[in-house]
């Protein structure tokens, strides 16, 4: 129910312009799909959906363009959790430790990401090398790693 639903909604959306969560849910009332406001709150709220100014001056929903990049995010996430073993850093570089087969994951999750401070990546099997800009943008990813590895 809930997968016919959200995938109803972002056929709406791509159709027509809707300003409000009322025009969502007389529009899926019209397809024969039943809901409450709560509900398709909840749905936009995952589905990622965000107002954007129209040509013609006014809102409409449509699927935020972060996204894939929030997607990508909890990837690394669960790349991280799962197989970085250890990392640390030496100026502005980061050698990051992996499980054997799981560096060059870790590296495209990390690019995937368009971290502008990251002038790029390389991985072995089990160690990838990350190049920061400085050695501040080093310790602040260090940080982020450290968070993703809890």
């Amino acid at each position: 129910m809930k997968g016919t639903r959200q995938a109803e909604i972002l056929r709406i959306i791509r159709e027509q312009s809707v300003e409000t969560q009322e025009q969502l849910l007389e529009e899926l009332k019209k397809r024969g799909v039943s809901s409450t406001q709560a509900t398709i709150s909840r749905d936009i709220k995952e589905l990622r959906l965000v107002k954007e100014l129209s040509a013609d001056g006014s809102y409409k929903y449509v699927v935020s363009e972060q996204k894939n990049m929030l997607n990508t995010a909890g990837r690394l996430r669960n790349i991280f959790k799962e197989g970085v073993t250890s990392f640390e850093m030496a100026q502005n570089i980061i050698v990051v430790k992996t499980m054997p087969g799981l560096a060059s994951a870790a590296c495209a999750a990390l690019d995937g990401l368009e971290i502008s401070a990251m002038l790029g990546s390389l991985a072995g099997d089990d160690t990838a090398i990350l190049v920061m800009r400085t050695a501040e943008d080093a310790e602040q990813l260090c940080d982020e790693i450290h968070k993703m590895m809890r």
